[in-house]
């Protein structure tokens, strides 16, 4: 089957299974899920203070810019995820190989922006949960969830990393020249190819066949 951008004609039947194992949306379902572990993490367990204190204080060297960072980028990361995969669902019903072309691109942006982000989230969270004194959180709370934080932002660098490598892949595909045009689009969508309202069909008539002089290379035969 002929691709566009990874995808083939608008207008084909929507095949979850298919759907589902297609590489970069598992990298966007894990993805999804990095995100909530990550907000989840820091959200629940990750303020703490000593016994003598009220206020709570984030665990990652009190550095209230860290625990900031991982909840405001993992709720990002999850609504982004979303909107992509809302994307993935309609991407082959996209007539137009412009539209698709900039959606692909948009993938590749994005997917490489989020890994560029927690890499610095990954570095800034380690570094600042290697500084943190013990004193700080004498009962040892929240460490796992601490950890638990850092070691999913790794790994949410390989898979944002992933999904921006798939989209490389669709955009190098391109357009199949003899599927589409770059121009091309669905004629049902384009109001240059739908009749005036209230244009009527001239049916075929005797007069046209007497008036016809065989210029367009059929004759009738004499039998």
């Amino acid at each position: 089957m002929e691709q566009v951008y990874g995808a083939g004609k608008a207008g084909g039947t929507f095949d979850p299974i298919t759907f589902f194992q297609q590489p970069q949306i598992i990298l966007r379902i894990l993805s999804w899920i990095f995100s909530i572990v990550i907000f989840g993490c820091i959200a629940n367990e990750g303020y703490v203070n000593r016994p003598d204190e009220v206020e709570e204080y984030c665990i990652f060297n009190r550095n209230q810019n860290a625990c900031n960072y991982a909840v405001g980028m993992g709720s990002l990361a999850f609504l982004c995820c979303a909107a992509f995969m809302a994307l993935d669902v309609y991407f082959p019903q996209i007539s137009s190989v412009k539209d698709r072309k900039k959606a692909v691109l948009a993938d590749i942006g994005v997917s490489a922006f989020w890994s560029f982000v927690w890499f610095v989230g990954f570095c800034f969270l380690a570094n600042q949960w290697q500084v943190a004194k013990s004193e700080d959180n004498p009962l040892k709370e929240g460490g796992d969830a601490a950890r638990a934080a850092i070691t999913f932002a790794f790994f949410s660098i390989f898979t944002w990393a992933g999904q921006a490598f798939f989209a490389f892949q669709r955009y190098k595909l391109g357009a199949s020249s003899s599927l589409f045009s770059q121009d091309y689009t669905d004629p049902s969508q384009d109001p240059a190819g739908v009749p005036a309202a209230g244009t009527e069909y001239a049916g075929y008539s005797a007069d046209m066949e007497a008036n016809y002089d065989g210029s367009g290379g059929y004759q009738n035969q004499e039998y």
